[in-house]
C-alpha cells in the first residue's frame, strides 16, 4: 500500500514538472486588458461587414512569413487564431465557405436575418471566465444582450416547466415545481457543481505528455485526485436513476439535446451543458455574425488574414512527416500556402481521413484515435420569417422546448431508428427559439419582421439519397421531404404561440445535407463527433487533444474538448497552450483576479 502511494505520489510530483517545463518555457501571456475597451456602435453598413467577413482567397493577400495556417474559420479556429496573434504571431485561417464564422455566422433571406447556428451563450456574466476570454478575443467589442430571467420553457406532454437564471434562484424555482424532489434537486447541484470546478482537469489531461496521462489513468492516481472521472465515465440516466424515480425531472435535467440518449451519454457533459446557463443566457448584440466580425481584426492587427473562398485540399508534409502548410484548391489549380504549424478546426474526420495522406492515417497513432469515435448526430433547422415585431407578436427572449412525452431515452433512440419515410408527422422533440426577440438591435436593422428558429435532431442517412445533388437544386423530392418535416415543427410551434398563424411569410429548411455543404460537416454532425459514452471513457479523453501524432499538426474546436460555442472555444485555448507551449489558463485566472481587484479599487 506505501509503495502504491509513493509511486502516485511520483507521478503527480512528475506531472508537475513536466508542466511547468513544458508550458512555461515560452514567452510571457499574450492577454493585455490595455486592449480591451467598450463596445464601439454597431456597423449595419453590409460593404463594410463584408470587408471583414468576406475577403476572398487570392495568392497575393496570402502573408508572408506566417507562423501558422488555420483550417476552418468556426470558433474554434478563429479563437486558436486570435490567441496566436496576441502572441505576435501571424496567422492565416483559411475558410471554405464564402463568410467566415462556421456556425457564428448569419444570412439573410426575403428581407429577414437567421443566425446559423448560435442559439444563446452562458456564463456571459461580467467577471466570469467565459466572458473575460470572450472579451479578449474579441478586444472587448462583443456587446451582450442579457435574455429573460425566464430564459427555458420546457413542455414535457401536457406538463410545463420553467428554468429561472441565478445561483439560487435556479435551485428554487425547480424546488417550487417538484416540491418532493428537494433532495434529489440539491444532490444534483452539488454534482454539477463538482463537475463546473472540476473540468479543468480534463484540460490538464490533454496538456501534459499523453503517456503521462495514461500512466496516471492506469494507475488509479486520477480517481484519488477528483470524483469527476468517474463521473465522466458515468451514463447521465445511471445517475438521474440514483437520485430520482421522477422522469419529468429526470426530462428537465436532461433537455438539451444533441443526439445521444442520456444512457449512452457522459454525466460530465450534461451537467456541465446545464450548469452553463444556470446564471443565465447571452446573445450577442447585432447576431452571431458580430462574433467572427470583431475577432478577424484582431488577428489581422498581428499581420494574419481571414480568407473564405478557401476549401483546403490537403495538409502538405515534408520527406519527415511533419506538416508543413497547406494545400488550397483554386479553380482548377492548387496553390500551395506553407506555414511551421498547421491547426485543423475542421473536426477530427474531416482532418484524419482526407485531408491527411492515406498511408499517415492508416498509422496506429491516428487509427487508436479515430476508433474512439464516431460521427455524431445530424441536426435539422427550419428557418422562418414573420410579419411584425416582437411587440407585435408577443414574441419573448425565453427559448421553448418540446418533448413528446418524458423518457428521454427511448424517445431518442425511436427516433433515430425511424425509417425515412416515418420521420414527417413523427418529431418527438423540438427547440423553439426568437433570435429577433434576444437581439435589441433586430428591429433598428429589420423593422416590422421576426424571426423564428426550430431545431431537432436528424439521420444522415435520412437525406443521403440526395447527397450529389447541387446546394439549393436538390430536386422537388428532397424539397417535398424536408418541407414536410418542417411543417410538423412549425405546426408543433404554432400550437403553442397561436398567435404566429398565418404570419409565417418565409420559412426554409437546412438538412444535414446543407450542413455538410456550408460548414464542411462530413456528416452534416455540427456538434462534432458523437459526445457519446466511448467518447469520454478516460484514455480515449485524454488520447484526444490538440497534439497530434504528426508533427506541426495540431487540431481546435469541438473535437478537442466539447460541443457548443464555449466548448469550441476551449479547444481553441487549449489548442493555444499547446503552439504556444505555456498554459493559457493560469495567465487568465491571474488576469480575472487583477481586474476584480482593479474594479474593487474602485467601488471603494
Amino acid at each position: 500500500m506505501a509503495l502504491t502511494l509513493l509511486l502516485l505520489l511520483g507521478l503527480a510530483l512528475l506531472a508537475l514538472a513536466l508542466i511547468y517545463h513544458k508550458f512555461f518555457s515560452g514567452a510571457g501571456s499574450p492577454f493585455n486588458e490595455a486592449h480591451l475597451a467598450p463596445p464601439k456602435p454597431l456597423v449595419t453598413d453590409q460593404k463594410l461587414r463584408d470587408k471583414v467577413l468576406k475577403q476572398g482567397f487570392v495568392q497575393s493577400k496570402i502573408p508572408s512569413h506566417l507562423d501558422a495556417v488555420v483550417i476552418g474559420s468556426g470558433i474554434g479556429g478563429l479563437s486558436v487564431a486570435a490567441v496566436l496573434a496576441k502572441a505576435g504571431k501571424r496567422v492565416l485561417v483559411l475558410e471554405q465557405h464564402d463568410q467566415a464564422g462556421g456556425c457564428c455566422h448569419s444570412f439573410e433571406e426575403k428581407g429577414f436575418e437567421f443566425d446559423a447556428g448560435l442559439h444563446y451563450v452562458g456564463q456571459m456574466h461580467p467577471k466570469g471566465m467565459l466572458r473575460l476570454i470572450m472579451d479578449l478575443l474579441t478586444d472587448g467589442q462583443l456587446d451582450w444582450a442579457r435574455l429573460d430571467d425566464h430564459y427555458e420553457t420546457l413542455f414535457v406532454g401536457e406538463r410545463e416547466y420553467h428554468l429561472c437564471a441565478g445561483k439560487e434562484t435556479f435551485v428554487t424555482t425547480l424546488e417550487a415545481q417538484f416540491p418532493q424532489e428537494k433532495k434529489a434537486i440539491r444532490e444534483f447541484m452539488r454534482l454539477m457543481k463538482l463537475t463546473a470546478t472540476r473540468v479543468k482537469l480534463f484540460a490538464i489531461m490533454k496538456m501534459i505528455p499523453l503517456w503521462l496521462s495514461l500512466a496516471m489513468i492506469r494507475s488509479g492516481l486520477v480517481h484519488w485526485i477528483s470524483p469527476i472521472f468517474k463521473l465522466a465515465v458515468s451514463n447521465h440516466t445511471d445517475v438521474l436513476n440514483r437520485l430520482t424515480s421522477n422522469k419529468d425531472l429526470q426530462t428537465v435535467l436532461s433537455y438539451i439535446f444533441y443526439g445521444v440518449p442520456p444512457n449512452n451519454s457522459s454525466f460530465v457533459i450534461n451537467a456541465l451543458l446545464i450548469h452553463h446557463y444556470k446564471r443565465g443566457a447571452w446573445f450577442p448584440r447585432g447576431g452571431s455574425s458580430e462574433i467572427a466580425f470583431h475577432i478577424i481584426p484582431v488577428i489581422e492587427r498581428a499581420g494574419g488574414a481571414v480568407l473564405v473562398r478557401a476549401p483546403v485540399a490537403r495538409i502538405l508534409l515534408n520527406k519527415e512527416g511533419a506538416a508543413e502548410g497547406v494545400a488550397v484548391k483554386k479553380g482548377n489549380e492548387e496553390i500551395n500556402v506553407f506555414a511551421p504549424v498547421v491547426i485543423s478546426a475542421a473536426g477530427m474526420f474531416n482532418t484524419y481521413e482526407r485531408l491527411l495522406p492515406p498511408e499517415i492515417s492508416a498509422k496506429p497513432a491516428l487509427q487508436t484515435q479515430l476508433n474512439s469515435i464516431q460521427h455524431g448526430m445530424a441536426s435539422f433547422l427550419v428557418f422562418a420569417g414573420l410579419k411584425g415585431s416582437k411587440e407585435e407578436l408577443g414574441l419573448k427572449s425565453t427559448n421553448c422546448w418540446i418533448f413528446k412525452h418524458n423518457d428521454m431515452d427511448s424517445m431518442t433512440i425511436r427516433f433515430a431508428g425511424l425509417r425515412k419515410e416515418e420521420v414527417p408527422g413523427n418529431i418527438p422533440m423540438v427547440l423553439i427559439t426568437f433570435p429577433s426577440a434576444k437581439d435589441p438591435t433586430y428591429q433598428q436593422r429589420h423593422p416590422g419582421k421576426s424571426c423564428m428558429t426550430m431545431l431537432t435532431i436528424a439521420r444522415y442517412e435520412w437525406f443521403e439519397e440526395w447527397k450529389d445533388g447541387r446546394v439549393k437544386h436538390r430536386g422537388p423530392e428532397y424539397q417535398d421531404y424536408k418541407m414536410a418535416i418542417a411543417q410538423t415543427m412549425l405546426d408543433m410551434a404554432v400550437e403553442k404561440f397561436p398567435q404566429l398563424k398565418d404570419k409565417v411569410e418565409y420559412m426554409d429548411a437546412a438538412t444535414p445535407l446543407t450542413n455538410q455543404y456550408y460548414l464542411a460537416a462530413p456528416c452534416g454532425d455540427i456538434y462534432g463527433t458523437e459526445h457519446n459514452l466511448k467518447r469520454f471513457q478516460l484514455e480515449a479523453m485524454a488520447s484526444i487533444r490538440a497534439e497530434t501524432p504528426v508533427k506541426g499538426l495540431y487540431l481546435s474546436g469541438q473535437d478537442v474538448f466539447s460541443c457548443g460555442i464555449a466548448g469550441a472555444v476551449h479547444g481553441g485555448l487549449i489548442a493555444g497552450c499547446a503552439v504556444l507551449k505555456r498554459i493559457l489558463y493560469l495567465d487568465l485566472l491571474l488576469m480575472k483576479k487583477r481586474l476584480k481587484r482593479q474594479s474593487a479599487k474602485k467601488s471603494a
